[in-house]
């Protein structure tokens, strides 16, 4: 079964299985959360505090790809 999104994401580290770092959760929009690989640290906080955002440079990630959300987002297999 495969983990669940919500808003609650943004700002959480996405790692992979062996906890290598991905990025941040910049936004969620249904079952995709849109993850910035090189945030700078004003976006990091800007998530932090909700103001989400995408850009061209986030990657696209579906629920289909989690292992879990917690207090990381943890995606199936390494990178």
């Amino acid at each position: 079964m495969a983990a669940t999104l919500t808003d609650d994401a943004v700002g959480k580290t996405v790692v992979d299985a062996a906890g290598k770092k991905f990025g941040i959760v910049a936004k969620v929009e249904g079952d995709t959360a849109y993850v910035d690989p090189n945030p700078s640290l004003a976006e990091s906080v800007m998530a932090e505090i909700g103001w989400e955002s995408a850009d061209e440079e986030d990657y696209r990630v579906t629920e289909d790809m989690l292992e879990s959300v917690g207090e990381d987002v943890v995606l199936r297999g390494e990178l």
